[in-house]
């Protein structure tokens, strides 16, 4: 009885609890409106909140730029680094911050004024995070304000999103070549001046546990789901159930074991499915280190239809270089020529909220891993092969103060002449092979310099580059500056000018001036105090005497009566010329003629001698120096920014000594213009063809020439087949201080001095296989270095056409000679001859006459 009781009570309680839960139902099914609206208002209250926190959020954000070295090649473990940097400097805003606005943006841009900028974006917070980067020294990273731009009349967006089964990768992309190059190559042809723009915005946001937790559901479920229809697969093979396939069907018609009537099995166990292994079911989701969600939002402006299109179009497919088992693919649809997307209502506010406000929708974007990705999270690298654009490097316009460099084409296949501007174009450095253009673009520099009123002296041992230029100098305002010092003449009636090595004229400082000549001729000689101590005293007390007198004849008014280097020898070896020279000289300076000169041995002297005997033995060298007034004066020629054209004799022994005292002289007049204010040191540009020839016989010049000049005004240009020919100390200099250093084609050993300043950019190898014409340059503009770049060199014709005037030419020249005081080689030489009576005439009224006691004591 108490059983039954109990059974009572209990179905008593059943009912009471089923009588409970009908009236809920009942309560439920009358107020399911007022529960959806509180539910709604719930759920409105809430999303509006995020929004709100978000907002707030993203209103303060750090901006930092990084700009990479021209070698800057990072590391697999660096990117890694950076990528987890990035992880926690998006996660790092206050607790409240919705999930959403906890990202962190690279923000790839080009607008026809850089190749590419990299920006990261991030909460304030991480400020002290982004500005100190993994990439070490070879990334600066500065902080940066936030873009504004312009208005464009013609905008287009696209979202890319992570397409393809969870857990699927997308292709491993190798750092070498730099993964950014289809990007850099996409952007390439922006032209700012239409307004051009192309943004890519990368956005990262940290894993969220519980979203991963569903994803990895998600995928296990697919797998499972796989695994089950693949068993179903293997089942129908196996009974030749009559919902086999066709192929199958015809695999069992096909069998000669059917056509036997072969018996068929009477039960087949059905296979289960196979059992799912999580890592290769998960993939990249199985593991949580280094797995972000990825944002990526494209767009692209011109004020020029079409252009703006166009550039997405390219975009896109540069994002193709990630496409593996999973890829990049731009949210939309496409209906015929109609794409729908971004760009429409009602998903262009929310793109646009996006892209201003760096948000992560909850449905939007996709996971990735941080290797997957590594290629878009650093900036371009030493592998890239960025384009140039005009706003880095300008187009050559005459008369615009810039200094043609080379025919360059860009990406869009247009080609422009390179220039370099004319106070950033210091020095500059050509190597490579004869006759493949060094001397031409040389010429092309030069004439440039001269119709934008600078002056220069262009050194060519081979005498051919006036011919060629002539035509295109031949100007009125260039006639009143030329000068041409040519001594390749042959004919008697050719006119020449003159260099009296020891003119005063100008009224120099004495000692500056002896100090030149003995320098110049001690140097090409090789001789120095350990060497030649003997050779150097005499040779300077002997220019320090005639200096002396040439000074004298000046102030008397007869500088035609000035002593040259051929007077060296007569004073040397004639008792008589020697007493009215150092008759002439004040007690101090007489004192070693007098004391120390007589005790030295004769057979000493012939050091000195044969060396001035040498340059006297050539009637062109003879008559250009052993006239007494110069018409050649670089130092004039620098400060009224002359033209000046000199072909010496040649290349032998004789002829580097001339090249000696010629380039010494360049470095003496330039060091000379330290009474010019700076303001007023007009640049001055040498051109030296064949440096191997100046080298050897200036050894050290060269590089004093750009140590020291640069601040008097003066500007190398040098030209060499063989780079490595030239004096180590030479090489330096020249290569330490380039502003522009380039090659043609040659072998690999001349050519590996210059592609080793470029690191790997260039390998011998491939200047090596230049064309004709053909080179590799860099160059510096504005204090940045660009390059090296592969240019066709410039010819004078296709440069300068419009300019040429060859019926001028004969009047060029002739102004040419005019300005130098040329005369005809004859008359030069009959007074280079006749120059030692000159002396003698002029010492005789100043020095008493010799007597028998006095030719002893001076003999």
């Amino acid at each position: 009885m108490d059983a039954d009781v109990t059974t009572a009570g209990a179905l008593g309680t059943a009912a009471s609890i089923i009588d409970a839960l009908g009236e809920l139902a009942g309560w439920v099914a009358a107020s399911v409106w007022w529960l959806a609206l509180v539910l709604g208002a719930l759920v409105i209250g809430w999303e509006a909140l995020q929004r709100r926190l978000a907002t707030r959020a993203l209103a303060e954000r750090a901006h930092v730029e990084l700009v990479p070295s021209a070698t800057f090649e990072p590391s697999p473990e660096q990117i890694w680094r950076q990528g987890m940097l990035l992880i926690r400097a998006a996660g790092s805003g206050p607790w409240w911050v919705p999930r959403r606005a906890r990202t962190a943006r690279l923000r790839l841009r080009a607008d026809g004024t850089r190749p590419l900028t990299y920006r990261i974006e991030a909460p304030a917070s991480a400020h002290a995070l982004l500005t100190t980067t993994p990439y070490g020294a070879r990334v600066q990273a500065t902080p940066v304000n936030p873009i504004t731009d312009k208005h464009r009349t013609h905008v287009v967006r696209a979202v890319l999103t992570l397409s393809g089964k969870p857990g699927s990768r997308l292709r491993d992309v190798p750092l070498e070549p730099d993964p950014l190059q289809p990007l850099i190559d996409a952007v390439a042809g922006l032209r700012a001046e239409v307004g051009d723009l192309a943004e890519v915005c990368v956005d990262l946001s940290p894993a969220s546990r519980w979203h991963l937790a569903v994803r990895r559901a998600q995928g296990m479920r697919l797998a499972r789901e796989e695994a089950r229809r693949e068993a179903q697969r293997e089942a129908r093979w196996l009974t030749h159930d009559s919902t086999d396939p066709v192929p199958v069907a015809l695999g069992r018609l096909l069998d000669p074991a059917q056509w036997r009537g072969a018996p068929r099995p009477q039960s087949v166990r059905s296979p289960r499915p196979r059992r799912v292994d999580r890592e290769g079911a998960l993939g990249k989701l199985a593991e949580e280190a280094g797995l972000v969600r990825v944002q990526i939002l494209v767009r692209c402006a011109s004020d020029k239809a079409d252009r703006a299109q166009a550039r997405l179009a390219r975009i896109n497919a540069a994002m193709d270089v990630y496409a593996g088992p999973s890829r990049l693919s731009s949210q939309g649809w496409s209906l015929g020529p109609v794409r729908i997307g971004p760009d429409w209502w009602p998903w262009r506010p929310r793109f646009d909220e996006r892209w201003q406000q760096a948000l992560m929708r909850p449905a939007s974007g996709g996971w990735a891993h941080l290797e997957e990705i590594a290629g878009l999270l650093k900036p371009p690298t030493a592998l890239a092969d960025l384009p140039l654009l005009e706003s880095e490097m300008p187009t050559y316009q005459a008369g615009k103060n810039l200094v043609p460099q080379g025919w360059y084409r860009g990406p869009d296949g247009r080609e422009r002449l390179l220039a370099t501007h004319e106070d950033d174009t210091l020095f500059e450095v050509q190597s490579g092979k004869a006759g493949w253009g060094k001397t031409m673009r040389a010429q092309v520099q030069a004439v440039a310099s001269a119709h934008n009123g600078r002056g220069l002296a262009f050194v060519d041992p081979h005498g051919d580059s006036l011919t060629d230029v002539a035509r295109y100098l031949a100007h009125d305002d260039i006639m009143g500056r030329i000068a041409v010092f040519d001594l390749t003449v042959r004919d008697d009636s050719a006119l020449l000018a003159c260099w009296n090595l020891l003119d005063m004229s100008g009224r120099p400082r004495p000692y500056e001036v002896s100090a030149a000549v003995v320098d110049a001729i001690a140097a090409a000689l090789g001789w120095d105090d350990a060497s030649a101590p003997r050779a150097l005293t005499i040779l300077a007390k002997a220019v320090e005497a005639l200096v002396a007198v040439n000074s004298l004849a000046v102030a008397a008014g007869v500088p035609g009566q000035q002593a040259t280097v051929f007077q060296i020898r007569p004073l040397l070896t004639d008792p008589t010329f020697r007493f009215l020279v150092v008759g002439a000289l004040d007690p101090q300076a007489r004192r070693w003629w007098t004391g120390a000169f007589p005790d030295l041995p004769k057979d000493g002297l012939a050091t000195v001698l044969n060396p001035l005997e040498r340059l006297g033995a050539n009637p062109v060298i003879r008559a250009f120096l052993g006239c007494p007034v110069s018409g050649y004066d670089i130092r004039r020629a620098m400060d009224e920014s002359q033209v000046v054209w000199i072909c010496p004799p040649g290349t032998g022994p004789t002829d580097r000594l001339l090249i000696s005292l010629l380039v010494r002289d360049f470095l003496r007049a330039g060091l000379s213009r330290r009474d010019v204010p700076e303001g007023d040191r007009h640049p001055f540009r040498f051109y030296l063809d064949e440096m191997i020839s100046l080298d050897g016989g200036a050894t050290t010049v060269l590089a004093e020439i750009t140590e020291q000049l640069r601040k008097f005004g003066g500007r190398l240009h040098g030209m060499t087949q063989l780079l490595h020919r030239l004096s180590p100390t030479t090489r330096a200099a020249l290569l330490q201080n380039a502003s522009c250093l380039s090659t043609t084609a040659g072998s690999v050993e001349a050519i590996t001095p210059v592609t080793t300043q470029w690191a790997s950019s260039v390998t011998p190898q491939d200047a090596a296989g230049l064309e004709r014409w053909w080179h590799y340059a860099s160059f510096t503009v504005a204090g940045k270095r660009l390059g090296p770049l592969q240019i066709r060199g410039p010819e004078l014709e296709e440069v300068f056409g419009p300019l040429a005037k060859p019926s001028r030419t004969k009047a060029l020249l002739r102004a040419a000679h005019a300005n130098t005081g040329a005369r005809p080689l004859s008359e030069q030489s009959a007074l280079a001859v006749g120059q030692e009576e000159q002396v003698r005439e002029f010492l005789t009224g100043l020095t008493p006459p010799i007597d028998n006691q006095n030719q002893e004591h001076y003999a």
